[in-house]
């Protein structure tokens, strides 16, 4: 049970903080409960708030991410103990803040999410009921973001043709597409034959229907119905709704091509560097992400396929 000195001196912090910094109700909740949390376990060690050190503070955030608090969440306690004990040591009641150097566990980095190959191909190869102009046009879409992995961005970035004002455009010729990436870095990534021959289709109906000409200025490959130039907005809208169409379980946008292009082509070639400079990563770090999806998907197959993966039954 929290001493009334313990509890004393958490009132007079809340209610600094409340005159001081003005804070609104909820956070003030926030604080009160935080600060609770904090005078539970100070008195399950049978110490004083005042008395409590470094290590104390240390195996509670250890109970705390072993009990399931997300990295996150035991960030934003430790940030309200250590305005709490800061405040203490500004009131000549400890020598030194016990929160300071304390930092929350790390949060593991989601895993980007891909489709499986069978998923991928089955989007790819979806023929929608709508108008042959939209059908032909975002079919070349999916196939450039899951066949080349650009990014959403480079992909509206395309123009018809290569200009010294063009940020990127598709050589159909040489089955490559050069785009304009992160950091205005330039690359160049191959085409495959379906996706050219998506393209060839889209610039067939495109040239009957094409948008307001620019004079010296680049013209977009995709563009709207309006006839201006498509928006990542739009490719995403356009995206969700095909896969809806398609009876996929999740909802596609375009990352998830390109997610889905980098661990397929790792998947089967296992070759990192190489998926690294598909993709324009300057950083292998960033691409090695894949080698646990890479991973993840070898385990499944493992578990679904072999007969010591996991325990089927008792013995009889």
């Amino acid at each position: 049970m929290t001493s009334a000195a313990d509890q004393a001196l958490v009132e007079r912090y809340l209610e600094y903080v409340r005159v001081e910094k003005r804070l609104a109700t909820r956070t003030l909740e926030l604080y009160a409960l935080d600060l609770g949390k904090l005078a539970q376990h100070a008195s399950a060690a049978q110490v004083d708030l005042c008395k409590v050190a470094n290590h104390h503070i240390r195996r509670w955030v250890a109970q705390m991410h072993s009990g399931g608090r997300s990295g996150r969440g035991i960030a934003l306690i430790l940030s309200g103990w250590r305005g709490f004990y800061a405040w203490l040591g500004r009131q000549g009641q400890i020598a030194s803040n016990p929160v300071q150097d304390v930092r929350a566990p790390k949060a593991a980095k989601p895993l980007p999410k891909a489709l499986g190959v069978d998923d991928a191909v089955r989007f790819a190869d979806f023929h929608s009921s709508d108008n042959a102009w939209l059908e032909a046009r975002d079919s070349a879409m999916v196939e450039l973001l899951y066949g080349s992995g650009l990014r959403v961005g480079e992909l509206v970035g395309l123009d018809l043709d290569a200009s010294a004002q063009a940020k990127g455009w598709v050589d159909l010729q040489a089955a490559q597409a050069h785009v304009l990436g992160k950091g205005s870095k330039r690359r160049v990534v191959p085409v495959g034959s379906v996706a050219l021959q998506a393209l060839q289709q889209w610039l067939a109906l495109r040239a009957a229907s094409a948008g307001p000409q620019q004079g010296a200025m680049p013209v977009a490959l995709f563009i709207g119905r309006n006839g201006t130039r498509l928006t990542p907005q739009s490719v995403w809208q356009r995206l969700r709704r095909r896969s809806q169409q398609a009876g996929l379980a999740v909802p596609v946008h375009p990352h998830m091509l390109r997610h889905s292009f980098a661990s397929h082509v790792l998947q089967s070639s296992g070759d990192l560097r190489a998926v690294q400079e598909l993709l324009g990563h300057a950083n292998i770090t960033t691409t090695q992400v894949y080698t646990r999806l890479d991973f993840q998907h070898l385990a499944k197959a493992y578990d679904a396929a072999h007969p010591r993966a996991r325990l089927k039954g008792k013995p009889g």
